[in-house]
């Protein structure tokens, strides 16, 4: 399904993810990573998310509950991998990261049968927050 969104730079980058030891959805949002973009996931355990989000960046409403790191990029939350690529691909100037807030039901790593929320996916960084990506 994402084979066409992926490019040569998502399948080159690495991915490190990190992520509470006892989050699930975490580790079925990496899965969708790695089939999205064929690419591998070094998944770090940590108890302290708060400080590699704060190291990383992640501004505060932005938060979610898994912090990736990607080629210098900072992809928190249930982020599609179609928009990772994108990211990789387009590389936007004053773009850090992207992020999903909270844990939206439909995002990847939250199915539940069917049942979805409204989310966006946000680039954020020295020039400031901008919507990347929209889901109805």
């Amino acid at each position: 399904m994402f084979l066409a969104a992926c490019s040569g730079a998502a399948q080159a980058a690495s991915y490190t993810m990190f992520r509470d030891p006892s989050c699930g959805c975490c580790e079925a949002w990496a899965a969708h990573i790695r089939e999205g973009l064929h690419a591998g996931v070094a998944v770090q355990d940590s108890a302290d998310m708060g400080a590699i989000k704060d190291r990383e960046g992640v501004p505060d409403e932005l938060r979610s509950c898994h912090t990736m790191i990607v080629d210098g990029y900072v992809i928190e939350g249930h982020v599609p991998a179609a928009d990772i690529a994108r990211l990789l691909r387009e590389r936007p100037a004053g773009v850090e990261g992207l992020a999903v807030a909270g844990m939206p039901l439909g995002s990847p790593g939250m199915e539940m049968g069917g049942r979805t929320q409204p989310y966006q996916v946000i680039a954020f960084g020295p020039s400031g927050k901008r919507v990347f990506a929209s889901y109805p």
